[in-house]
């Protein structure tokens, strides 16, 4: 398997702990972590399979380590790059943007000539609406550590397995 970037925001304490949880699956001489706030262009560029993860804040929206990157991924040479989202968000008390994370950064990907893998089924969520939804599916993994915190272990087994087959 060709070597993987994960890039996660270091500031953002769940979003480190999920990102650690998904380099220890893949082991670390297959996958590595890198924070967005400290990423450059060559980092992007350096690998061929990328995770990349963040929280949904506020009303939908990235949290501010993703401000100045999502402009550059325009200039930087992803096509044909497999992309894997995740996203962490609140069903509960943010049903209406639950995981807009995933949606968000997806676009900003695919407009840079990406190729989303990754996707999951929406199922045992419970959410009125999401940017990450499309086609059916949720564009990345979902985690709500603040209402099914049990569940994201399994969750992210299931994913890295997934990914191991759509990385190749």
């Amino acid at each position: 398997m060709k070597k993987i970037g994960i890039f996660y925001g270091k500031e953002t304490v769940k979003t480190a702990s999920i990102a650690s949880k998904i380099q220890e699956l893949f082991g670390d001489s297959e996958a590595k972590m890198i924070p967005v706030e400290e990423a450059w262009e060559k980092e992007f560029e350096a690998y061929d399979n990328l995770i990349v993860g963040g929280a949904t804040w506020f009303d939908g929206e990235l949290p501010n380590y993703w401000d100045i990157i999502i402009p550059e991924l325009k200039s930087l040479s992803l096509k044909g790059k497999r992309i894997a989202i995740f996203g962490l968000g609140d069903q509960v008390n943010y049903s209406e943007n639950f995981v807009d994370s995933i949606g968000l950064l997806a676009k900003a990907f695919l407009e840079a000539g990406a190729i989303i893998v990754g996707q999951t089924s929406p199922e045992g969520y419970s959410f009125s609406q999401s940017l990450a939804l499309k086609d059916g599916k949720l564009q990345g993994l979902a985690i709500d550590e603040d209402n099914q915190p049990e569940k994201t272990n399994k969750r992210i087994s299931n994913w890295v397995t997934q990914l191991k087959k759509e990385f190749q």
